[in-house]
């Protein structure tokens, strides 16, 4: 899958990655290993800043929680909010992050980071798609959430990026559809494989996988013995995809079994 998040995350929290004071806490306690000491803001915020830069993401988040705990009135808080979620997206802990992204969006809905939290969310999701033969209850809810981004955001330059990850969710999802639709061709149910292969055509017109599902529509439709039906897929296929060999297979099923006799 194609991955063009990382950056665009990086980016949106250059401005959340300075130290709260001057001081640095790399290394210099062994208790800022241990969350529940109490410590002013600028020791937790540093010690947090300092396990995100050693690639320590998941320690690094709950220092960041840590932050908002001890110190919620603080102007660091909602920084800290922020940088946790994205300490755990980093970790792959992506539910932890969906969390603290949710609960950031939930103190400061109209915060300007809003937008940047909400894409945490979707990305979130996103980056836990697996391949098409698993079940696709993942990638409808980052196709959700990459809609919430353009809905509320429209004119942000996270809702661009979602718009493309949009199309490659649609198209991991219509993959799916086509697999479940081969299982049943394999199994002679072509009732079962038109009505998916038809979902790919109607519901994911600009996937890739259109041009096979409109063939192997043909060849459903001609086992059924509707040969219109068959007919009208094939001119769709041969009005949009005229050079590919998914038509020029179809085009020969539809001549073959003209040529056949009544």
């Amino acid at each position: 899958m194609v991955r063009l998040t990382r950056s665009a995350l990086l980016a949106g929290l250059l401005l959340a990655l300075p130290l709260a004071g001057c001081s640095s806490a790399g290394g210099k306690k062994k208790e800022d290993n241990n969350r529940y000491i109490a410590r002013d803001v600028d020791t937790l915020y540093n010690a947090a800043h300092d396990r995100l830069v050693q690639h320590q993401y998941r320690a690094a988040a709950i220092l960041f929680d840590e932050v908002e705990r001890q110190h919620p009135y603080s102007t660091w808080a909602r920084r800290a909010e922020l940088m946790s979620a994205f300490s755990y997206y980093l970790g792959h802990s992506y539910p932890e992050s969906i969390q603290s992204a949710q609960r950031f969006l939930a103190i400061h809905p109209g915060n300007r980071d809003a937008p940047y939290a909400q894409y945490l969310i979707a990305v979130d999701y996103y980056e836990q798609i697996g391949d098409v033969d698993r079940d696709q209850k993942i990638s409808l809810q980052a196709l959700n959430a990459m809609d919430e981004v353009i809905r509320r955001y429209p004119d942000s330059s996270y809702a661009s990026d979602a718009r493309l990850k949009i199309d490659l969710i649609n198209d991991h999802i219509a993959g799916k559809e086509m697999t479940i639709g081969r299982f049943y061709q394999r199994r002679r149910d072509w009732l079962a494989s038109t009505y998916r292969f038809r979902t790919v055509v109607e519901k994911y017109q600009t996937s890739t996988h259109v041009p096979e599902a409109l063939e192997r529509l043909v060849e459903s439709y001609l086992e059924l013995g509707v040969l219109d039906e068959a007919r009208r897929a094939a001119a769709v296929l041969g009005a949009n995809y005229p050079g590919s060999d998914w038509y020029n297979h179809a085009y020969q099923l539809i001549q073959k079994k003209e040529a056949k006799p009544a």
